[in-house]
């Protein structure tokens, strides 16, 4: 199953970053992209660097990184971590 999710992910995170021109004209601007990220396509950017994200986080998914980088963030918050 965490294949499936994770190479769904990864295809939805290339899609974003192929298609950010579409995104960019379908949704607009975004504010804080285009005021850090630079005057001229800082929204583009922004629509890509989303897009990068989320296929980072389809493989990591696919890999089992998720796992161990959620379980380790559960016990920094001083919890015990769902075992399989």
């Amino acid at each position: 199953m965490r294949f499936l999710i994770g190479t769904l992910l990864v295809i939805a995170g290339v899609v974003i970053v192929w298609k950010s021109e579409w995104i960019y004209r379908e949704f607009g601007e975004v504010d804080w992209a285009e005021k850090h990220l630079g005057t001229e396509g800082g929204s583009r950017l922004f629509y890509k660097l989303i897009g990068l994200v989320v296929i980072f986080l389809g493989f990591f998914i696919i890999s089992g990184i998720w796992d161990l980088l959620l379980g380790g963030f559960v016990r920094l918050l001083g919890l015990t971590p769902p075992t399989e």
